[in-house]
């Protein structure tokens, strides 16, 4: 087997940082390169997923804040308009009497 550090399509730059060139579809040398892109492939998408629950974690404190602010204008709203539902009812009931 071939390894990363021998292969045309790696490329080893400063503080042994490797960039890799290979695609899968089109220019692996051998089945185990597969294997090794989609592990890379995959610490990738974990540490994305890691960075982006990171920044739930940062925002959930502002996000409770804007929920509880929300059901407390929504409250208002409901509270401030509740005069318009109770003269409908009655209203209803009146020409319900007739």
């Amino acid at each position: 087997m071939i390894q990363c550090k021998d292969c045309e399509f790696c490329r080893i730059g400063p503080g042994a940082q490797r960039t890799f060139s290979c695609d899968p579809f089109t220019n692996i040398k051998e089945p185990e390169c597969l294997a090794k892109w989609q592990l890379m492939r995959l610490d990738m998408l974990l540490m994305t997923f890691n960075r982006m629950q990171q920044w739930q974690e940062k925002i959930a404190p502002l996000q409770d804040k804007m929920f509880k602010y929300m059901e407390r204008e929504m409250g208002d709203i409901d509270e401030s308009e509740k005069w318009k539902v109770d003269e409908e009812n009655e209203e209803g009931e009146d020409n319900n009497l007739i």
